[in-house]
């Protein structure tokens, strides 16, 4: 080893000067690589950053067309599709209502009856 000491000023000079030969592994691609990899880390933080400040606006709720004129156009169609017609109303308008009626839909009398539906979805009105 050398015994003499470095003054602080030749240390300092030393450390500014480390530099990778030029004919390094990887050269000029891999520097390359680096910065591409960099940029991209540095613009998705900036996206999530800037999604968490810009939001998303909430949307408006989709308009419900007037129930009571849905139920008088449903009235044309026969009994069966009736009450499937009734069934999806009333799965939009209640859902704890037709969760309920869910055990007996696929009885072999055929379900709830128009009436019982047609009175869950007048609540509604």
């Amino acid at each position: 080893m050398n015994e003499r000491a470095l003054s602080e000023h030749a240390l300092q000079a030393g450390l500014r000067d480390i530099r990778l030969p030029a004919e390094a592994a990887g050269g000029m691609g891999a520097e390359l690589a680096a910065a591409i990899a960099l940029a991209a880390i540095a613009a998705l933080m900036i996206g999530l950053i800037a999604r968490q400040f810009l939001g998303r606006k909430p949307r408006p709720a989709p308009a419900r067309p007037n129930l009571a004129r849905r139920l008088g156009e449903l009235d044309v169609l026969p009994d069966a599709e009736r009450r499937i017609a009734l069934l999806h109303l009333l799965k939009s308008y209640d859902p704890s209502q037709f969760s309920a009626l869910c055990d007996g839909l696929y009885r072999p009398d055929g379900g709830p009856d128009i009436a019982t539906l047609r009175a869950a979805l007048a609540r509604h009105a």
